[in-house]
């Protein structure tokens, strides 16, 4: 089966849309950030001037049209200046995770061959001040890089700050350099790299995913053409800018509509930056709706026995006009009136959280449950699901409000391809796909064939048009009785418990399948205290090696899955007393769980489940 988008947009770089969106919308908060307790706004006008100022101060530290200038840090205004000034100055730049410890920064900067780097803070400054004296035991250190240069003051840890190269690239500032500045950044070419992104790499080393700007550039017009954008919208930032899916939807699609960009603090912040800001668009992956929905339920059972008729009422209510719309129809009559007063109940106190503007979720990086979709579909909150890959861009199909479908990643942007190979793998063809792997020809081969197709590594099926994710292809579960399973599925469905905070299931060439769980904690203590007589415990060991606990435990997951096929059923469980964690290396820094890690670090655990 295949599916298109339709004609690609006119190619184009990402210089064209920096500029251009600043002369179109001049807004006096194209970017917000959290400074002395309130969030203060920078104008187009302000992020042009630095731009231009800092790209002039690469060009006078050396730096030449095709280098590489690698960018370490966290989401702030300073990101999206030093990215603008490398593009604009020809430089393709390489972002890097800022949770990463130093020896896989220094991998990153010894492949890419970078000459300089931008840091944020004193953190992130000394792990290149040890990468620079070789401390992480290599043999050469960094012998490609020139220049660091901070956002921060960090004293002799940087060879600069970026105020300063701001300052040194504001000596010329006559109309002849500003006009060649300009005339410098138009020149570059639809072709050339913009970047080089390497994947968090679930399994195997990183891989550096050159993009060139008309990658990028031709997604976020296709994504503008989808998604209705009005110029006045505003946007929180916290997924990690050097991941594709915030840095194509968070920061370059929110400058060429003119949304402004407020930047969260932390990840832990982002509730209460959600209160302040009052976006009308978040991106997130779908950690944060799966924590949302089990804090709403988490709430409604917490509650008095009022409390809880009338927020399951609502949620039978909202759950029947979701249905109805979802079938194309209109609610009417005594559904409608039922559905308004669930939404001034309950509903509406869910969106006041949100800051009360929110006009679209965008959810990405890894599949959603449906389930909790349709939830906050029917909450009156929609979660625009879509899906790609940092080889894509990212995006190659996205539910937008007119072509919305829960259970399906939606249809195929414009000018993007879709087919399904004959083993169910999904390729893709289009603008949006890497020019390669940078210095790995023989992996680029591997993965796009010759003509032109990127095979995706994941599995899935086409819906009258709509897409259709049912796996990764390496994730697929394959018995020792010769028994296919997808497990993602699976999980996501055990996740909507409110029992259950994380779910990875494993059995690839075991004799069945097993599923390692991490209960919700909070949830598992307040059911242990209403037992009668209730099960006092000091550890959460102790609380999981209760006999009565691991039978709570079992009804929930597998009351979770008693639809699914017999050989799927997960025959063990195992409970786990934390969260899988970054630290660890247990999860990408977006979040997705690396499961051959977690198949290595519980091995004898999950070697105990199949014990006679």
């Amino acid at each position: 089966m295949q599916a298109s988008g339709g004609n690609r947009p006119a190619p184009g770089t990402l210089n064209q849309l920096f500029f251009e969106a600043v002369s179109r919308f001049n807004r006096p908060d194209a970017l917000q950030v959290k400074a002395g307790g309130s969030y203060q706004p920078i104008s187009h006008r302000e992020l042009e001037e630095r731009v231009r100022r800092a790209a002039a101060g690469l060009a006078q530290l050396g730096a030449q049209p095709g280098d590489r200038v690698a960018l370490l840090s966290e989401n702030r205004p300073e990101w999206a200046i030093a990215d603008f000034a490398c593009l604009t100055a020809g430089l393709a730049d390489v972002p890097i995770y800022p949770t990463l410890p130093a020896d896989q920064i220094g991998y990153l900067l010894r492949d890419s061959g970078a000459i300089g780097i931008f840091v944020s803070t004193r953190a992130q400054a000394e792990k290149i001040a040890e990468l620079r004296k070789g401390n992480d035991g290599s043999a050469a250190p960094l012998p490609a890089l020139r220049f660091v240069i901070s956002f921060d003051d960090v004293g002799d840890l940087a060879d600069t700050t970026l105020g300063e190269l701001e300052k040194t690239g504001s000596a010329d500032e006559s109309p002849e350099a500003l006009a060649a500045y300009r005339q410098r950044a138009l020149a570059v070419e639809p072709g050339d790299v913009a970047t080089i992104i390497y994947t968090s790499g679930t399994t195997g080393e990183p891989k550096g995913v050159m993009l060139t700007h008309d990658n990028i550039f031709s997604n976020v017009m296709s994504i503008k053409d989808a998604i209705p954008f009005d110029g006045k919208d505003v946007c929180l930032s916290f997924l990690p800018l050097s991941h594709i899916f915030e840095r194509t939807g968070g920061h370059y699609l929110a400058i060429t509509t003119g949304t402004s960009i407020a930047y969260a603090e932390s990840i832990d912040t982002v509730p209460a930056n959600m209160a302040e800001v009052k976006p009308t668009i978040v991106l997130s992956v779908p950690r944060l709706y799966e924590k949302m929905y089990a804090r709403i339920l988490e709430t409604a059972l917490s509650g008095g026995t009022m409390k809880k008729r009338i927020f399951f009422w609502a949620k039978g209510v909202a759950d029947r006009w979701a249905n109805e719309k979802l079938a194309g129809g209109t609610p009417k009559g005594m559904l409608a009136a039922k559905y308004s007063v669930a939404q001034k109940l309950v509903f509406s106190k869910l969106k006041a959280r949100t800051g009360g503007r929110l006009r679209y979720f965008v959810s990405g990086g890894a599949p959603l449950s449906p389930e909790i979709n349709k939830f906050f579909y029917a909450a009156g909150l929609e979660i625009l699901e879509g899906y790609g890959l940092t080889e894509t861009s990212p995006v190659i199909a996205v539910n937008t409000p007119e072509a919305f479908r829960i259970g399906t990643v939606g249809r195929p942007i414009r000018g993007v391809e879709v087919k399904i190979a004959g083993d169910g793998e999904i390729l893709t063809r289009g603008p949006n796909v890497m020019k390669g792997y940078f210095n790995k020809p023989e992996a680029t081969r591997e993965a796009i064939d010759a003509e032109g197709w990127f095979h995706t590594g994941d599995i899935g099926e086409l819906r009258d048009g709509y897409l259709a994710i049912t796996d990764r292809k390496k994730d697929i579960i394959v018995t020792a009785g010769g028994k296919n399973i997808a497990p993602q599925p699976m999980e996501n469905k055990v996740k909507t418990n409110k029992y259950v905070s994380q779910a990875v299931m494993i059995g690839d060439k075991r004799k069945f399948p097993v599923i390692l769980i991490v209960p919700n904690f909070d949830q598992l203590g307040k059911w242990a205290m209403r037992q009668s007589p209730p099960i006092i415990w000091t550890d959460r060991a102790q609380l999981l090696n209760m006999p009565a606990v691991q039978k709570k435990m079992e009804k929930e997951v597998l009351g979770e899955l008693a639809d699914a096929a017999h050989f799927e059923i997960p025959k063990k469980i195992a409970l786990l007393e934390h969260d899988f964690s970054l630290e660890r290396g247990e999860l990408t820094p977006t979040q997705k769980v690396k499961r051959r890690v977690i198949d290595k670090t519980y091995k004898p655990l999950i070697d105990s489940l199949y014990e006679e």
